[in-house]
């Protein structure tokens, strides 16, 4: 079933390369980094991409009706992770959203007095992002602070599967300690050997040339392996899928909006790190008719969701996936669920409603491993159902202590003279004078 006419998309994309990203292998806990220009060049190269594919009126894959000279604020919504890898990831949307919204003379106004003002640097486009900061929405950073994500990480470690490749790996762990200076050769800190050795390679020429053939592609290929199995899940609303839940949240709510007539979005840009699109392929099913994608994507990778409309007389709404991996290939048609075609928007949410994290409170449940409730970062104690009971008990207690008192109070002050209540001119025939210790009712 074709369904040609595209309504909107939304794209999930990667960072561009940076430089070296250290992450605890438990907590998942970030070190700096920073963008680099070749990672810029490539987010640059995405939003070039993405441009002639979606906003290029001959492209069959262009958006119908979007505004493809100067930007439509309405029509573009673009969200940026800031937690992990923050600098890196914020240059990336800044530079592809240069690619995909390029310099323009058409960016220019005239003023009252008749003179003609263009936007520096050729017309540049200025687009606002909404930064996602995990300190306060978790939906693109759901597995940092999270005490049952770092059990289900324990798990992992302990498990059959992985402890096996960590002795079929030992020869090499052994061979490549020459060439991490210091760093764990473990299969627990895989990720950081493989980041490590793939960013000396692209930065570091000495480096390059010394370091043996195949190591880089070991390093990978164990790093493919343990992240895979870090974020992803037997059950689709397990901890390991927490990644992909908080991100699909945002996902589904955009493309609701691009489908109700009555709203003018047509393209949200998603910025992130590699995390939601491992998860987002195990839940979807997409992993096991390409098993290939249960890896890590690399750099300046896309995942697009497009929304289609069917011809008349069947007016649904239906999706199309599409992934690119990094800057050297085109977009592939991906399917979810099993379908060989495009998925009803209607089944794709039905599949997904009871999976998805959409609020912070929900995050906090679902990272609670039930003592940890109150103590999760953007979670007082009064989040618990349980503990607004106590809490209340507790406050009506109190209140109910403090008229008391002031009551008590109040008698005790009266019986000795030093408050005086209207009308009254002396207390116990005593002059009270007005620079005297009075306290007037209603003070």
């Amino acid at each position: 079933m074709s369904h040609p006419e595209v309504l909107g998309v939304v794209v999930l994309a990667r960072n561009g390369d940076r430089t070296e990203a250290y992450q605890d292998p438990i907590t998942y806990q970030p070190g700096p980094t920073l963008s680099t220009p070749l990672g810029e060049v490539q987010s640059h190269q995405l939003g070039v991409y993405l441009r002639n594919l979606y906003l290029n009126a001959e492209n069959p894959s262009h958006i119908r009706g979007i505004r493809t000279d100067l930007i439509d604020l309405a029509q573009v919504h673009v969200r940026v992770k800031v937690g992990a890898e923050g600098p890196s990831v914020f240059d990336s949307a800044t530079a592809l959203l240069q690619g995909l919204f390029p310099p323009t003379l058409a960016n220019k106004e005239f003023l009252a007095n008749e003179t003609e003002v263009i936007a520096p640097l050729g017309g540049y486009q200025y687009v606002p992002v909404e930064t996602v900061e995990p300190s306060n929405d978790r939906s693109l950073e759901s597995w940092t602070d999270c005490p049952a994500f770092e059990e289900h990480v324990k798990k992992v470690h302990g498990s059959s599967e992985f402890k096996e490749m960590a002795k079929g790996a030992s020869r090499y762990f052994s061979d490549v300690r020459d060439f991490i200076f210091g760093r764990p050769a473990t299969m627990e800190n895989a990720y950081n050997m493989w980041d490590y050795i793939s960013t000396e390679l692209v930065h570091n020429r000495t480096y390059a040339h010394r370091l043996p053939p195949t190591f880089v592609e070991q390093a990978r290929g164990l790093a493919d392996f343990r992240e895979n199995l870090v974020f992803s899940d037997a059950d689709m609303a397990g901890i390991g899928n927490i990644a992909g839940r908080a991100a699909l949240s945002s996902i589904v709510d955009a493309l609701q909006r691009v489908a109700f007539n009555g709203d003018p979005l047509q393209f949200m840009l998603i910025q992130t790190t590699y995390q939601p699109f491992l998860s987002i392929f195990h839940m979807t099913d997409i992993v096991k008719s390409h098993p290939e994608l249960a890896a890590i994507p690399d750099f300046a990778s896309a995942f697009a969701i497009e929304l289609r409309r069917a011809r008349a007389p069947d007016v649904r709404d239906f999706l199309r996936f599409k992934f690119k991996n990094g800057t050297s290939e085109d977009f592939e048609t991906v399917r979810v669920f099993g379908h060989e075609e495009d998925i009803p928007l209607t089944e794709f949410i039905y599949r997904l409603e009871n999976s998805l994290i959409s609020s912070n409170r929900e995050w906090a449940r679902a990272c609670s491993t039930g003592s940890t409730w109150a103590t999760l970062p953007g979670v007082n104690a009064q989040s618990s159902p349980v503990l607004d009971v106590c809490w209340g008990v507790i406050m009506a207690f109190i209140m109910m202590l403090g008229f008391w008192l002031v009551s008590k109070g109040v008698k005790n002050m009266r019986r000795r003279g030093y408050v005086r209540l209207q009308g009254e001119e002396e207390l116990h025939g005593a002059q009270v004078s007005e620079k005297s210790h009075m306290i007037h009712r209603g003070a």
